[in-house]
């Protein structure tokens, strides 16, 4: 079950990352509409690989 959690949570991780760095290349290209939307995207999915990692954190101690 630890497993499951720890990738389910790097699996937010990743999407958060993907749009932190598409926030990014907006921005880089002057698109600061977008860029802001995008960046309220990454925030959002960063809360919830911080909360995702927390769970599986908290699952991986109950097996011990």
């Amino acid at each position: 079950m630890p497993k499951n959690a720890h990738n389910e949570a790097a699996q937010h991780h990743e999407n958060a990352a993907k749009s932190h760095r598409t926030a990014a290349e907006h921005h880089g290209k002057g698109e600061h509409e977008a860029g802001k939307k995008q960046s309220s995207i990454a925030q959002e999915q960063s809360g919830k690989a911080n909360e995702a990692s927390k769970s599986a954190h908290g699952k991986s101690q109950q097996q011990k």
